[in-house]
């Protein structure tokens, strides 16, 4: 069972990783994608704001999902959708296919993002101790290394598919390969949904402050990672490479927090 939890969590871990990866690749080239659509900067927060929408909407649709699919198949089909969607806002050419890769990746994400998260939870509780800001950190260094490859692209000025497809020509069978060895946590399923009751509408009462927080918190470190990018281009007249800098900082600053937190 040792082997079997440790491959779970180093499958788990690279999946972290390539999100955060796709993500970064996306986030930081925002003003190339920009011009390559024509998006005018009066609809550009309109599409910015719909990603995170539709992320939530996958989000509440996985946590009813999960009743009757294993998280573990969910986060296997719904990560290659993400990456594909990123290709997919390179390969484009008119703002309807932007629009529609756009809507696929916010909702592949929220789905991937529930079920990865519940995958390292179970995981967590079959370890006994905290290891899911390891997973946290793996995310940060995929931010990492996404930012350095948007650097590249956008020093050597290549198109945004030519950035994209090498690496989801990479990473798609990696995380179809790795996806074979998640662990779902199967024995925590008829618990949770036998305990419901009195118990557990005073426990969220107590937990609601927190999820306010969080939500907050969420929103701010999705402003930052969305229009860091934009603001260094726009407003402080940056070149299109040191603009993909900041979120690269960012991650190293929030890699450096996770890699000690458990």
């Amino acid at each position: 069972m040792t082997d079997v939890l440790r491959r779970g969590r180093a499958s788990l871990a690279f999946s972290f990783l390539v999100q955060g990866v796709a993500f970064a690749l996306l986030v930081t080239r925002i003003p190339a994608i920009q011009d390559r659509y024509g998006v005018s900067d009066a609809l550009l927060p309109a599409f910015l704001a719909a990603v995170p929408i539709l992320a939530g909407v996958g989000s509440v649709t996985t946590e009813r999902l999960v009743k009757r699919v294993r998280p573990s198949r969910l986060l296997r089909w719904s990560q290659p959708v993400v990456l594909l969607a990123l290709l997919g806002v390179g390969a484009g050419e008119r703002m309807v296919e932007l629009g529609v890769a756009l809507a696929a990746f916010g909702l592949a994400v929220g789905v991937l993002d529930a079920s990865m998260n519940m995958l390292g939870v179970s995981l967590q509780r079959s370890y006994g101790r905290s290891i899911m800001l390891s997973f946290h950190a793996a995310y940060s260094l995929g931010g990492i290394v996404g930012a350095s490859l948007a650097w590249v692209g956008a020093h050597w000025d290549l198109a945004l598919w030519v950035s994209y497809l090498p690496v989801v020509a990479v990473l798609l069978p990696a995380v179809l390969v790795g996806s074979r060895w998640y662990v779902d946590d199967e024995a925590a399923a008829p618990a949770v949904e036998g305990k419901a009751g009195e118990g557990q509408v005073v426990v969220f009462k107590w937990l609601l402050p927190l999820c306010l927080v969080m939500i907050v918190a969420y929103i701010g470190d999705s402003t930052v990672s969305n229009w860091s990018a934009k603001y260094l281009k726009d407003v402080l007249g940056s070149s299109e490479q040191m603009a993909t800098v900041p979120y690269n900082v960012y991650m190293v600053t929030t890699l450096l927090g996770r890699a000690i937190g458990d």
